[in-house]
């Protein structure tokens, strides 16, 4: 299934629809203005908050963390020994890891577990200007855990380029 997410979705403060392929509402973000670190919900169509995604304050190395139901589910960092600037790893609470890797400021990556893909990011082959696809592969995938994923990665990759 594949999401229609905009971009530079961070840090906005402002409120908009993900949409599925088939142009249906599926996510609703919902930016928080007037924080000290970057943050926003991804709610369902009926409201209720599917995940939380903001900015780990004092960390070491940027941090993003995603958090469901107020607790911690996963936190991404760039994974420290690469050699690719592009690689980023997804820490689950359950000691699950995943793998993103690819060309993060292109929006040309992908996620996977233990070898198997769960999810490709791609602005080919679509014509919407800043906006990029979020194809889940997996039928047992969590599509919100993905996006948030896939959102958190851009923000770290684009923060470092910043930085540089």
């Amino acid at each position: 299934m594949r999401f229609l997410v905009r971009d530079r979705l961070l840090g906005f403060g402002d409120d908009y629809w993900i949409e599925d392929e088939h142009g249906d509402k599926a996510f609703l973000v919902d930016g928080k203005a007037m924080r000290l670190r970057d943050t926003f919900e991804l709610k369902d169509t009926h409201g209720r908050v599917l995940v939380d995604i903001h900015q780990k304050m004092f960390a070491l190395r940027d941090t993003m963390v995603i958090e469901r139901g107020g607790e911690p589910l996963a936190t991404i960092r760039r994974k420290r020994l690469s050699l690719l600037r592009n690689h980023y790893r997804v820490s689950l609470v359950d000691g699950t890891e995943l793998d993103v890797s690819g060309k993060i400021l292109d929006r040309e990556f992908a996620v996977e577990y233990d070898g198997d893909l769960l999810a490709v990011v791609s602005r080919r082959l679509l014509h919407i200007r800043e906006t990029y696809g979020v194809d889940v592969v997996r039928e047992d995938a969590d599509p919100a855990l993905l996006i948030a994923v896939a959102v958190c990665v851009i923000h770290l990759a684009d923060r470092e380029r910043e930085e540089d």
